[in-house]
């Protein structure tokens, strides 16, 4: 009998969320259908098979949170292997497979036992020297600078847990929830979006040292035509260029940073589900109708839930558009390893004073949040400045 697992599905998470079976015991199977959609931190993943035969038994239900490397199918005898892909030499294929121990997986090699998978998410097969963790406990541990080797793992062959990470750090114990009074609804956990959120924030408010500089731009000399939403990337990169330091990643627990070049901007989006910040890439080699094109292109993909993973990591900046929605100011989260965020409010027509006269001019609000650990009040002024000047030219 062969079993599948869940993977790591390239994001460092500790668990996912059954979204919904396509499967059920008794059905027949072949390489590479769709078995089960799962939902990640911030998007859905339909997951395929990686044999050909007939399913005997699945493990979860829909809504059901699946740690990495829980048992998620079996399958019936000796299901047929993955043995090779169109426009491959068929032979080379066992090797690159290696059909004879792969437990079935989506990405790279699953082990079947709780100490192969272990090893395999050290990146250390077979050693007994290290910790044995899922990947996210040991990036939170990292951020924490928390020797995992004190922490005793409840997961599944004593794999140490983000659960039990944070249940080893000095955080306040939880209050005890509150009687509702009648009437006041259901208490729901977090899903999804919603989730992610959650874990983030918590990350950020952990360690991350915010501060918020603000200040207006005057658009009076903009044309009718002008998008603000592809204008204030075009002033990210212009504020970037003035202070590379806000282009960075920083990591705290070896206190150094990272100045990168290109500029990869988070773009927040809201949805029914949560928010969520699909990236735009290289955003300073874009035209303004590339740019568009891409903030339109993630838009609709995040409305639909349907944003490739690769394109919700590793951003260098993140922006929050709120006033498309309402406000002028607010004080904006940084998530690390990022260092900064630009959050833009509700364009307003200002009273203003110009030559002893009094004019009315279209002002945009803006709120920079910068992690005041790496980052100092100067270079966030200076690079708040570059960046207004880019924005009040006229194209």
């Amino acid at each position: 009998m062969r079993t599948f697992n869940l993977p790591d599905l390239g994001e460092g998470l500790a668990e996912a969320e059954i979204v919904r079976w396509h499967v059920q015991p008794g059905d027949p199977i072949s390489i590479d259908q769709p078995m089960l959609a799962v939902e990640t931190a911030k998007a859905i993943v339909e997951v395929p098979s990686p044999f050909t035969g007939r399913i005997k038994a699945t493990h979860g239900n829909p809504g059901d949170f699946v740690a990495t490397g829980a048992l998620l199918v079996e399958f019936e005898g000796d299901a047929a292997p993955d043995t090779g892909h169109a426009g491959e030499d068929a032979g080379t294929a066992p090797q690159a497979m290696h059909a004879s121990t792969d437990s079935g997986t989506v990405v790279g090699r699953m082990p079947a036992s709780d100490d192969d998978f272990a090893d395999v998410l050290m990146g250390r097969p077979g050693s007994a020297q290290h910790s044995r963790a899922v990947p996210a406990a040991r990036a939170l541990a990292k951020q924490l600078n928390i020797d995992l080797t004190q922490i005793r793992g409840t997961g599944r062959g004593g794999v140490v847990t983000l659960e039990d990470v944070l249940s080893s750090t000095s955080f306040p114990a939880s209050a005890p929830a509150l009687p509702l009074p009648q009437g006041a609804g259901e208490s729901e956990p977090l899903r999804g979006l919603r989730r992610a959120m959650s874990q983030s924030m918590a990350l950020s408010r952990d360690n991350v040292m915010g501060c918020t500089i603000f200040d207006d731009a005057d658009l009076h000399e903009w044309a009718d035509d002008q998008d603000l939403t592809v204008r204030l990337l075009r002033a990210i990169v212009a504020g970037c260029t003035a202070e590379r330091g806000l282009n960075a990643w920083f990591d705290g627990v070896t206190q150094s940073r990272r100045l990168l070049t290109q500029i990869d901007v988070a773009v927040a989006v809201d949805t029914p589900a949560g928010l969520m910040a699909p990236v735009i890439r290289d955003v300073g080699s874009h035209s303004v109708a590339q740019l568009r094109q891409d903030v339109d292109r993630l838009k609709r993909s995040a409305g639909t839930r349907t944003v490739n993973a690769q394109e919700l990591r590793d951003f260098t900046f993140m922006l929050s558009n709120f006033g498309m929605i309402a406000g002028r100011y607010a004080t904006p989260v940084v998530v690390p390893p990022a260092v900064a965020i630009l959050g833009c409010g509700r364009l307003c027509q200002d009273v203003v004073a110009v030559k002893g006269n009094i004019e009315a001019h279209p002002r945009v609000p803006l709120s920079l949040t910068f992690d005041h650990r790496c980052v100092t009040g100067g270079e966030a002024a200076r690079f708040l400045a570059a960046l207004i000047r880019d924005l009040q030219k006229g194209n």
